[in-house]
Protein backbone atom coordinates (compact mmCIF):
# COMPACT_ATOMS: atom_id res chain seq x y z
CA UNK A 1 0.00 0.00 0.00
CA UNK A 2 1.02 3.77 -0.24
CA UNK A 3 3.51 4.78 2.27
CA UNK A 4 0.44 7.50 3.67
CA UNK A 5 1.96 9.55 5.97
CA UNK A 6 5.68 9.51 4.27
CA UNK A 7 3.66 11.56 1.03
CA UNK A 8 2.00 13.60 3.22
CA UNK A 9 5.04 15.08 4.53
CA UNK A 10 5.87 15.97 0.84
CA UNK A 11 3.01 17.27 -0.87
CA UNK A 12 1.62 20.84 -1.12
CA UNK A 13 -1.72 19.74 -0.98
CA UNK A 14 -2.00 17.60 1.55
CA UNK A 15 -6.15 17.33 1.74
CA UNK A 16 -6.72 16.54 -1.54
CA UNK A 17 -3.85 13.89 -1.49
CA UNK A 18 -5.14 12.42 1.41
CA UNK A 19 -8.86 11.83 -0.14
CA UNK A 20 -7.03 10.63 -3.10
CA UNK A 21 -5.34 7.81 -0.85
CA UNK A 22 -8.60 6.97 1.09
CA UNK A 23 -9.96 6.45 -2.29
CA UNK A 24 -7.14 4.27 -3.30
CA UNK A 25 -7.37 2.49 0.02
CA UNK A 26 -10.68 1.46 -0.66
CA UNK A 27 -9.82 0.01 -3.99
CA UNK A 28 -7.29 -2.21 -2.81
CA UNK A 29 -9.50 -3.44 -0.07
CA UNK A 30 -12.39 -4.27 -2.60
CA UNK A 31 -10.67 -5.41 -5.49
CA UNK A 32 -13.13 -2.40 -7.20
CA UNK A 33 -12.52 0.71 -9.44
CA UNK A 34 -12.82 3.64 -7.54
CA UNK A 35 -12.76 6.98 -8.81
CA UNK A 36 -12.39 10.48 -7.94
CA UNK A 37 -14.29 13.78 -8.60
CA UNK A 38 -12.95 15.96 -11.14
CA UNK A 39 -9.50 17.19 -10.04
CA UNK A 40 -7.40 20.39 -10.66
CA UNK A 41 -3.98 20.03 -12.98
CA UNK A 42 -2.21 21.00 -9.69
CA UNK A 43 -3.55 17.96 -7.73
CA UNK A 44 -2.90 15.77 -10.99
CA UNK A 45 0.52 16.65 -11.16
CA UNK A 46 0.91 15.76 -7.55
CA UNK A 47 -0.90 12.54 -7.73
CA UNK A 48 -0.32 10.79 -10.53
CA UNK A 49 3.34 10.14 -9.68
CA UNK A 50 2.33 8.28 -6.31
CA UNK A 51 1.68 5.47 -8.44
CA UNK A 52 4.44 5.08 -11.00
CA UNK A 53 6.69 2.33 -8.80
CA UNK A 54 3.55 0.44 -7.14
CA UNK A 55 3.11 -3.11 -8.00
CA UNK A 56 -0.39 -3.31 -6.20
CA UNK A 57 -2.20 -0.38 -7.93
CA UNK A 58 -2.65 1.84 -10.73
CA UNK A 59 -4.48 4.70 -11.38
CA UNK A 60 -5.90 6.26 -14.95
CA UNK A 61 -6.65 9.98 -15.56
CA UNK A 62 -9.16 11.05 -17.76
CA UNK A 63 -11.63 13.90 -18.55
CA UNK A 64 -13.66 13.13 -21.75
CA UNK A 65 -10.77 13.76 -24.09
CA UNK A 66 -6.95 13.87 -24.20
CA UNK A 67 -6.30 17.52 -23.27
CA UNK A 68 -8.39 17.86 -20.83
CA UNK A 69 -7.20 19.70 -17.69
CA UNK A 70 -9.41 18.75 -15.19
CA UNK A 71 -10.01 14.87 -14.95
CA UNK A 72 -11.08 12.48 -12.66
CA UNK A 73 -8.80 9.96 -11.58
CA UNK A 74 -9.80 6.03 -11.75
CA UNK A 75 -7.99 4.08 -8.93
CA UNK A 76 -7.59 0.22 -8.66
CA UNK A 77 -5.11 -3.00 -8.02
CA UNK A 78 -2.98 -3.83 -10.91
CA UNK A 79 -4.94 -6.93 -11.19
CA UNK A 80 -7.88 -5.04 -12.20
CA UNK A 81 -7.89 -3.22 -16.10
CA UNK A 82 -8.99 0.42 -16.00
CA UNK A 83 -10.24 1.85 -19.46
CA UNK A 84 -11.40 5.63 -20.32
CA UNK A 85 -14.92 3.77 -20.34
CA UNK A 86 -14.95 2.89 -16.52
CA UNK A 87 -14.00 6.43 -15.56
CA UNK A 88 -17.97 7.53 -15.99
CA UNK A 89 -18.52 11.04 -16.68
CA UNK A 90 -21.17 13.00 -18.59
CA UNK A 91 -21.79 15.72 -20.96
CA UNK A 92 -24.39 18.88 -20.42
CA UNK A 93 -25.26 21.14 -23.33
CA UNK A 94 -26.56 24.87 -22.19
CA UNK A 95 -28.50 26.33 -25.41
CA UNK A 96 -29.44 29.71 -25.59
CA UNK A 97 -29.34 32.47 -27.20
CA UNK A 98 -25.92 34.65 -26.36
CA UNK A 99 -25.99 36.75 -29.76
CA UNK A 100 -25.90 40.25 -27.55
CA UNK A 101 -25.39 39.08 -24.48
CA UNK A 102 -21.56 36.71 -24.57
CA UNK A 103 -21.13 34.73 -21.94
CA UNK A 104 -17.55 33.54 -20.71
CA UNK A 105 -16.10 30.49 -18.99
CA UNK A 106 -16.64 32.08 -15.80
CA UNK A 107 -20.17 33.00 -16.30
CA UNK A 108 -21.35 29.57 -17.38
CA UNK A 109 -19.22 28.07 -14.11
CA UNK A 110 -20.63 31.02 -12.16
CA UNK A 111 -24.25 29.61 -13.16
CA UNK A 112 -23.47 25.79 -12.38
CA UNK A 113 -21.69 26.96 -9.32
CA UNK A 114 -25.07 29.12 -8.46
CA UNK A 115 -26.94 25.97 -7.97
CA UNK A 116 -24.98 24.97 -4.85
CA UNK A 117 -22.65 22.31 -6.09
CA UNK A 118 -19.44 22.23 -5.64
CA UNK A 119 -16.70 22.63 -8.28
CA UNK A 120 -14.96 18.92 -7.86
CA UNK A 121 -18.92 17.85 -9.89
CA UNK A 122 -17.26 19.61 -13.14
CA UNK A 123 -14.83 19.12 -15.49
CA UNK A 124 -14.09 21.12 -18.63
CA UNK A 125 -16.38 23.44 -19.52
CA UNK A 126 -16.26 24.12 -23.51
CA UNK A 127 -17.59 27.63 -24.50
CA UNK A 128 -19.00 27.84 -27.90
CA UNK A 129 -19.78 31.10 -28.30
CA UNK A 130 -23.07 32.53 -29.64
CA UNK A 131 -24.79 29.14 -29.33
CA UNK A 132 -23.90 28.39 -25.51
CA UNK A 133 -21.56 25.74 -24.21
CA UNK A 134 -20.81 22.12 -23.25
CA UNK A 135 -19.81 20.55 -19.20
CA UNK A 136 -18.53 17.59 -18.46
CA UNK A 137 -19.85 16.59 -15.33
CA UNK A 138 -20.04 13.27 -13.21
CA UNK A 139 -22.86 11.56 -14.05
CA UNK A 140 -25.03 11.63 -11.09
CA UNK A 141 -25.23 16.14 -11.24
CA UNK A 142 -26.99 15.21 -15.04
CA UNK A 143 -31.02 15.50 -13.59
CA UNK A 144 -30.04 18.27 -10.80
CA UNK A 145 -28.19 20.57 -13.46
CA UNK A 146 -30.64 20.33 -16.14
CA UNK A 147 -33.43 21.05 -13.65
CA UNK A 148 -31.80 23.95 -12.17
CA UNK A 149 -29.47 25.77 -14.75
CA UNK A 150 -32.12 27.97 -16.32
CA UNK A 151 -29.99 30.92 -17.09
CA UNK A 152 -26.72 32.50 -17.49
CA UNK A 153 -26.12 36.02 -17.36
CA UNK A 154 -29.45 37.44 -19.23
CA UNK A 155 -30.02 34.81 -20.83
CA UNK A 156 -32.45 32.00 -20.52
CA UNK A 157 -30.73 28.62 -21.57
CA UNK A 158 -32.14 24.37 -21.68
CA UNK A 159 -29.89 22.45 -19.87
CA UNK A 160 -29.89 18.79 -21.32
CA UNK A 161 -27.37 15.60 -21.41
CA UNK A 162 -25.38 14.93 -24.88
CA UNK A 163 -23.42 11.71 -25.51
CA UNK A 164 -19.65 12.07 -24.53
CA UNK A 165 -18.91 12.12 -28.64
CA UNK A 166 -20.83 14.93 -29.32
CA UNK A 167 -17.94 16.93 -27.35
CA UNK A 168 -16.96 19.97 -29.84
CA UNK A 169 -13.05 20.05 -28.97
CA UNK A 170 -11.68 22.67 -31.17
CA UNK A 171 -7.64 22.76 -31.32
CA UNK A 172 -6.07 25.58 -29.51
CA UNK A 173 -4.57 28.72 -31.10
CA UNK A 174 -1.32 29.13 -30.49
CA UNK A 175 1.42 31.74 -31.18
CA UNK A 176 5.13 30.79 -32.07
CA UNK A 177 7.73 33.00 -30.10
CA UNK A 178 11.12 33.23 -30.15
CA UNK A 179 13.28 34.96 -27.29
CA UNK A 180 16.94 35.60 -26.49
CA UNK A 181 17.69 36.31 -22.61
CA UNK A 182 20.77 36.49 -20.67
CA UNK A 183 19.36 33.72 -18.37
CA UNK A 184 16.17 31.41 -18.06
CA UNK A 185 14.81 32.85 -14.90
CA UNK A 186 10.94 32.55 -14.95
CA UNK A 187 10.46 36.67 -14.44
CA UNK A 188 12.55 37.18 -18.14
CA UNK A 189 11.08 34.00 -20.37
CA UNK A 190 7.47 34.41 -18.89
CA UNK A 191 7.84 38.38 -19.62
CA UNK A 192 8.81 38.11 -23.35
CA UNK A 193 5.92 35.51 -23.69
CA UNK A 194 3.33 36.63 -21.98
CA UNK A 195 4.05 40.44 -23.59
CA UNK A 196 4.56 41.97 -20.06
CA UNK A 197 7.23 43.85 -18.77
CA UNK A 198 9.87 41.97 -16.57
CA UNK A 199 8.98 43.99 -13.42
CA UNK A 200 5.06 43.53 -13.69
CA UNK A 201 6.12 39.49 -14.31
CA UNK A 202 7.96 39.59 -11.09
CA UNK A 203 5.24 41.01 -9.43
CA UNK A 204 2.54 38.16 -10.32
CA UNK A 205 5.61 35.45 -9.91
CA UNK A 206 5.92 37.11 -6.18
CA UNK A 207 1.86 37.17 -5.64
CA UNK A 208 1.26 33.85 -6.95
CA UNK A 209 -0.42 34.27 -9.97
CA UNK A 210 2.12 32.03 -11.81
CA UNK A 211 2.64 28.11 -12.32
CA UNK A 212 5.47 26.23 -13.39
CA UNK A 213 3.78 23.15 -14.15
CA UNK A 214 0.91 23.43 -12.59
CA UNK A 215 3.10 24.06 -9.23
CA UNK A 216 3.10 27.26 -7.51
CA UNK A 217 5.96 29.12 -7.80
CA UNK A 218 7.17 32.53 -5.91
CA UNK A 219 10.04 33.41 -7.00
CA UNK A 220 10.99 34.92 -10.07
CA UNK A 221 14.52 34.03 -10.01
CA UNK A 222 13.62 30.40 -10.75
CA UNK A 223 15.18 28.30 -12.91
CA UNK A 224 13.12 27.08 -16.16
CA UNK A 225 14.07 24.47 -18.34
CA UNK A 226 12.86 22.82 -22.25
CA UNK A 227 9.41 21.39 -21.88
CA UNK A 228 8.09 23.37 -18.67
CA UNK A 229 4.35 24.70 -18.86
CA UNK A 230 3.91 28.16 -17.50
CA UNK A 231 0.42 29.13 -16.47
CA UNK A 232 -0.44 32.65 -15.73
CA UNK A 233 -3.57 33.46 -13.94
CA UNK A 234 -6.50 34.89 -16.58
CA UNK A 235 -3.26 35.27 -19.23
CA UNK A 236 -3.28 31.96 -20.63
CA UNK A 237 -0.28 29.14 -21.13
CA UNK A 238 3.26 29.53 -22.12
CA UNK A 239 5.29 26.07 -23.17
CA UNK A 240 8.97 26.26 -23.14
CA UNK A 241 10.19 24.59 -26.82
CA UNK A 242 13.98 23.71 -27.60
CA UNK A 243 16.91 26.18 -25.94
CA UNK A 244 20.02 27.14 -27.56
CA UNK A 245 22.80 28.36 -26.70
CA UNK A 246 24.28 31.80 -28.81
CA UNK A 247 27.46 32.62 -29.77
CA UNK A 248 27.32 35.11 -26.92
CA UNK A 249 26.32 32.70 -24.37
CA UNK A 250 22.85 34.02 -24.26
CA UNK A 251 19.44 31.45 -24.41
CA UNK A 252 17.62 31.17 -27.52
CA UNK A 253 13.81 30.03 -26.27
CA UNK A 254 11.40 28.71 -28.53
CA UNK A 255 7.99 29.11 -26.81
CA UNK A 256 4.72 28.41 -27.69
CA UNK A 257 1.58 30.67 -26.55
CA UNK A 258 -1.62 29.34 -26.02
CA UNK A 259 -4.30 31.55 -26.67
Amino acid sequence: MLPRAEILKRVENREEIARILDLSEQAWKTWSIVLTDFLSPTILVEALPLFTDLTELHCLAWGGYPQAERQRLGLGRTEVPIDTEVVELAVLKIEGNFLFDVATHRDFLGAILGTGIVRDKIGDIIVLGERGAQVIVVPEMVDFLCGTVVQVRSVSVQTKPIAVGELKITPAKTKEIQTVEASMRLDAIASAGFGLSRSKMAEAISSGDVRVNWKEVSSPSYQLHSGDLISFQGKGRLQVGEVAITKKERYRVQLTRYL
